[in-house]
């Protein structure tokens, strides 16, 4: 069925944005005396939102974790920054489909910083990030709040887009379709993350989608 809007993850799902965040964690453990994290364990452990997040990992600390985290990030988030392959292509051919957002557990003004320096905001509708809704995936609330601003109602005619379990969980919460991007390889495979639909790579959504847009 033709969607009626594309909401998209960001990390792992448009871009390669891990390094960043691999660094900003590490340079967190470290203030704490903690061991460092490889991007393995990155991959394997980062799902939520910092604000769900951090309070986990570092207790009533939490807010200076989350100020050593912030800081690092966004000395270099920018210049580590990667699309994946295939992806401006396959965003071209969405954009011919439906109206386009995403929907990031990634701090919302970070998100938009990084849309803004590949010259892709205005790909997209609206860009939620984590903190920009009541709560984060994998509530349905930032699902929710960027089909608000984009004039749309939630349902199954949505597609949400992600490459972890928490995304298929956000999707179904908000009643829209759950879109797997990748093999979940990282995050329990296809039993755990039990999408409706599963695109192995850019080149495959980007045929599915052209399919659609020629139906």
């Amino acid at each position: 069925m033709r969607p009626a809007a594309i909401l998209f993850d960001w990390d792992n799902t448009l871009v390669d944005g891990w390094e960043a965040i691999q660094s900003g964690l590490n340079v967190t453990f470290a203030a704490f005396g903690r061991p460092p994290w490889t991007r393995e364990d990155v991959l394997r452990e980062v799902r939520h939102s910092l604000r769900d997040s951090f309070p986990l990992l570092f207790g009533h600390e939490w807010e200076r974790a989350r100020d050593i985290f912030y800081a690092e990030v966004r000395r270099c988030h920018l210049e580590v920054l990667r699309p994946l392959p295939g992806i401006a292509a396959m965003l071209t051919a969405a954009g011919a489909v439906a109206p386009l957002a995403v929907v990031s557990n990634k701090q919302g003004p970070l998100l938009r910083a990084e849309a803004e320096h590949l010259g892709w905001a205005p790909r997209f509708q609206t860009l939620v990030g984590a903190g920009d809704a009541a709560s984060d995936k994998p509530s349905a609330a930032p699902l929710l709040l960027a089909l608000e601003r984009i004039g749309i109602p939630a349902g199954p005619s949505v597609w949400y887009i992600g490459d972890t379990a928490l995304d298929m969980q956000a999707a179904r919460a908000a009643g829209c379709h759950a879109v797997l991007f990748g093999d979940a390889a990282h995050d329990g495979g296809m039993a755990a993350t039990r999408p409706d639909v599963a695109f192995r790579d850019a080149d495959a959504l980007r045929a599915g989608l052209l399919l659609l847009d020629k139906a």
